[in-house]
């Protein structure tokens, strides 16, 4: 994932036929940089390489050696370094101070060496800056200079602005908006722990180093340094910089869309469509022509959405890179995103998700684009929100309701209104502190086991009744129960359909009660699930509802003579809770075949019949790295029938990878499918175990799959 941000001016050029497709070429200072964040999880994805040449890889703070990643060996920095290895730090107000770190980072593998001791600015006044300076550059070459970084802490105080200046104290320099290091939304990603490198890419000038200025936004909340490269930089050939950034909300419905041009680049096929897939795969219809420049305007009359552009549509493009006196051209580029918001209202605030809210909550929303005045209907009933009775003209888009009862559910609607046209919104709804909650499945849930177990936190009720079928309008009383038993097992349920539920609270002693719960709801799977590692948790093995991960997938801890694997992390949580493919959890396994083979077995308790609805392939999910050593991969079932994995570097796949196989080569070797009883997966050659290499796995949604339709 990666998304780039350029402080480069383009200028539009208007050329004929203004009407059909607006083209314009880009102009940018002579020399200015191109500033990109590059989201790592491990060293796979690290843009790390022995192949690469570099000038500077710097591991900072107490560790000594530095990191050691992809064969590339990190020179350690502190203190005592300061001013060699052709760099050099400098603070204005407060102190320099190495720091050991701590272990809050999310990455794995040789990766996590890099991201965890570091240098700070400590005590730095309020707009204090700092600089750091990298010399010993090649006039007229082109580097990548990456800084490596991750949240230190959710408290979103570390803001800074980087100002990038590759001729010195000259005039050019490329800077950055103030982004958070603890909260990589900032920087366009989809989690605030994310961990990224900041690339700055740029040509060296005669007689001048690469400053690189911060400027601290919050007295001693300064910037850490974990690590820093400099590479030289070879040819681009993808389009890359798309402007705006990928995944852009746009007030309009006309749209500039601009690029950075590959080195090759003679011309740019242009794709747009409102469907992901079809972009990607330049279905018919998408593709809008051949342009010589790097700047259209989507939206207008005979372009490729001549009514314009149309509200609630999130569009996707994409830009081929085209030079016929090249072999290896086209250069398929990578799939962008913008999206014209919708003419309702948006994004509630509380979210329509089930969770409580404070009795005193304030409602907030995003207005529809285009809407000049709001009408909201609130109530504790559904059905007169609804039917718009008691309209509130509101003048922003915030409404404070005052005090509400505890453990109610409240419903509330907002219809938009652009001096044209009433746009009529969604009916959201929250349910206010003191009502029954964490439940589970979550509401809206998707993919759920056709045999789940439905549970949730009391709230003030010293006894509930619980409601649940497939039509929502017409709910059954399942179950009842006092105070500590908060769970309801509806038994087998149909495959891909929706369940709706609901839990009363009664408590006497209370005024308020009894207490209607909200309706949730959650959607069978179309598949049976073997294991999607979500139940695992790290209870005390003392304790009776211990469910530890490697207490189910039996390891080689206690048999290492035999079998290299090792289940879990070594301290909770034991289940993998960064890279995960789905859900909230995955398993990490780590294999030393220097016994012959790693593997790790689970007996089954359920789902054991694998011929239900027809299912007739299994399916894997698995990630790797590329650090890890090349052994075969495997799976068993029922501790004797073997099917290796036909893809020989899979351990070394560096992103989620779906391994599928027909269960028909399981019957072949005489499993009885109507009744498996374990599944194992392997690293090695099982039938005849040799010394081999080392490496850590994920795996997650093992799953077994019907015919597709």
């Amino acid at each position: 994932m990666c998304k780039k941000m350029t402080t480069r001016t383009r200028t539009a050029l208007t050329l004929a036929a203004v009407a059909m497709a607006i083209l314009s070429l880009t102009t940018t200072s002579a020399n200015a940089g191109v500033i990109s964040y590059v989201q790592i999880t491990d060293d796979a994805d690290s843009g790390i390489s022995a192949d690469n040449t570099y000038t500077h890889k710097l591991d900072f703070g107490t560790g000594s050696p530095g990191a050691l990643i992809n064969g590339v060996q990190f020179d350690a920095y502190n203190n005592a370094a300061n001013g060699t290895l052709n760099f050099n730090r400098e603070v204005f107000s407060g102190l320099l101070s190495d720091h050991a770190g701590n272990a809050g980072h999310n990455v794995s593998g040789s990766l996590a060496d890099l991201m965890t001791d570091m240098y700070y600015n400590g005590n730095n006044a309020i707009d204090g800056t700092r600089t750091w300076t990298l010399s010993g550059l090649t006039a007229g070459q082109t580097y990548s200079t990456r800084i490596y970084t991750r949240q230190w802490g959710p408290d979103d105080n570390r803001l800074v602005t980087f100002v990038f200046d590759p001729d010195g104290a000259g005039p050019i320099a490329d800077s950055t908006p103030k982004i958070s290091q603890d909260n990589a939304t900032s920087m366009g990603f989809t989690n605030g722990n994310d961990a990224y490198y900041i690339n700055y890419q740029f040509t060296a000038v005669a007689g001048e180093d690469l400053v690189i200025t911060l400027t601290q936004d919050i007295y001693n909340y300064s910037w850490h340094l974990y690590g820093l490269t400099n590479e030289i930089a070879g040819p681009v050939t993808k389009a890359y910089g798309p402007d705006p950034s990928s995944g852009t909300l746009h007030e309009d419905t006309w749209i500039s869309l601009g690029w950075r041009a590959g080195d090759f680049a003679a011309s740019h096929d242009v794709y747009i469509g409102d469907n992901f897939d079809a972009v990607n795969e330049g279905a018919e219809g998408t593709l809008i022509g051949n342009q010589t420049a790097t700047f259209i305007v989507a939206g207008f009359p005979g372009f490729a959405y001549p009514d314009g552009l149309i509200p609630g549509t999130t569009y996707y493009w994409r830009i081929d890179e085209v030079n016929d006196t090249e072999p290896n051209s086209p250069w398929k580029g990578d799939v962008w995103s913008f999206m014209i918001p919708p003419k309702t209202a948006y994004a509630p605030d509380p979210a329509d998700s089930g969770e409580t809210v404070a009795v005193n909550a304030s409602l907030k929303w995003t207005p529809g684009f285009g809407a000049k005045l709001h009408t909201l209907y609130f109530g504790d009933n559904f059905d007169d929100v609804s039917n718009a009775a008691g309209g509130l003209p509101q003048g922003a888009a915030t409404y404070s309701p005052g005090e509400l009862k505890q453990a109610k559910t409240y419903y509330w609607r907002v219809d938009e209104f652009d001096a044209i046209t009433t746009y009529t919104g969604n009916v959201w709804s929250f349910t206010t502190e003191g009502a029954v909650a964490a439940l589970n499945p979550a509401n809206g849930a998707l993919d759920v086991t056709q045999t789940p177990v439905l549970t949730w936190a009391p709230g003030f009720g010293a006894s509930h009744e619980v409601y649940f079928g497939a039509d929502e309008a017409s709910l059954e009383l399942k179950g009842s129960g006092n105070l500590g038993s908060e769970s309801y097992d509806p038994g087998q349920l149909e495959w891909d359909t929706t369940y709706y539920w609901r839990v009363d609270e009664a408590n006497g002693a209370n005024a308020d009660s009894p207490w209607t719960g909200p309706l949730w709801s959650f959607t069978t799977a179309n598949f049976l699930i073997v294991d999607d590692f979500e139940s695992y948790n790290d209870l005390d093995e003392g304790d009776p509802g211990s469910n530890r991960l490697y207490l189910a997938w039996l390891d080689g801890f206690d048999n290492p003579a035999t079998n290299g694997s090792v289940v879990g992390n070594a301290n909770a949580p034991f289940a993998e809770q960064t890279i995960v493919n789905s859900g909230l959890q995955s398993m990490p396994m780590s294999y030393d075949n220097a016994v012959g083979k790693s593997e790790a077995t689970l007996t089954l308790t359920s789902n054991r019949d694998w011929t239900v609805n027809g299912v007739n392939a299994l399916t894997i999910l698995y990630r790797g790295s590329s650090s890890n050593a090349a052994e075969p991969m495997y799976v068993v079932l029922n501790g004797s029938a073997v099917i290796t994995n036909d893809v020989p570097d899979a351990a070394q796949k560096g992103s989620w990878t779906e391994w599928n196989i027909d269960l028909q080569a399981f019957a072949d070797q005489g499993v009885n499918l109507a009744n498996v009883n374990s599944i194992t997966l392997g690293l090695g050659n099982r039938s005849n175990p040799t010394a081999g290499g080392a490496g850590m796995m994920y795996f997650d949604d093992i799953r077994l799959y019907p015919p597709a339709p």
